[in-house]
């Protein structure tokens, strides 16, 4: 049985190594979600209307506290036997949210939109920062495949990470050439909105052109072959968007994320 989807707030920034904002997020995807100028549907015909909503998770000041507070806002969607859609907050988050979803979905495939590899080992000094996450989630054995798309600020000791844990890792100029991931279930999908291009979303802390457009990563959405778990739509800072844009592409995302969930896409 496929798992309802559910909305979580994670407004956790305090990972973010540059511009601060993403925890502000949660509260204004979840107004661009519900704005009258569009309606519940997704493009695929689910009307999402209904959206069950955990609220936002109060998170601790302190860096471990506040990765044990999400993952046990995790934990707690999962036992209600839904699926989890978290709206951060900085990257970081990914890390604690899958330590739970690989407790009730071992081997999961994550598929992960990003213009950042976020591969690091250590990131001026911090293991656990948003330039980390998938070095910790491969380390400990969290997903049975990581498949990247829309990265292009790769470094050697990134394209080593790559090579370490067989990263299957679509840069961009590789998707400007055709290339697409083959993706089946069960699958977890994490969309680092500055993936998308700044032309399209420019409301994020580490603006890098030359990158997905909405309409991408929409379809990589829609060819997902088999059931999506969780998800998680991260990095928009409000502080940074124009007009509101940013907020309306997340929450675009976000719908067509759940309403792929609840067609079993």
């Amino acid at each position: 049985m496929r798992p309802l989807p559910q909305l979580i707030g994670i407004p956790y920034d305090a990972s973010s190594s540059f511009l601060r904002g993403s925890a502000a997020a949660p509260p204004l995807i979840r107004r661009a979600l519900q704005s009258p100028a569009g309606n519940s549907y997704t493009e695929n015909g689910a009307d999402v209307s209904q959206l069950a909503d955990a609220g936002d998770l109060t998170l601790p000041d302190e860096p471990s506290a506040a990765r044990g507070a999400i993952h046990a806002g995790i934990e707690a969607v999962l036992a209600d036997g839904c699926g989890p859609i978290a709206l951060g907050g900085d990257h970081s988050i990914t890390y604690p949210i899958m330590r739970a979803i690989a407790a009730r979905h071992p081997r999961v495939t994550i598929l992960h939109i990003d213009a950042h590899g976020d591969l690091y080992d250590q990131f001026d000094g911090d293991q656990y920062s948003h330039a980390c996450p998938f070095a910790r989630i491969m380390e400990e054995g969290l997903c049975g495949r990581l498949v990247q798309v829309g990265i292009r600020t790769l470094t050697p000791h990134q394209r080593d990470q790559i090579k370490r844990f067989g990263v299957d890792t679509i840069e961009m100029q590789r998707v400007a050439g055709g290339a697409r991931p083959i993706i089946t279930g069960p699958v977890y999908v994490s969309v680092d909105i500055d993936g998308i291009d700044p032309a399209f979303a420019p409301g994020v802390s580490h603006r890098e052109p030359g990158g997905l457009t909405v309409r991408d990563v929409v379809t990589l959405i829609q060819s997902i072959d088999g059931p999506i778990v969780g998800a998680d739509v991260v990095e928009f800072n409000p502080s940074q968007d124009l007009g509101g844009v940013t907020a309306l592409v997340a929450a675009k995302i976000t719908r067509e994320l759940a309403g792929a969930m609840l067609l079993g896409a």
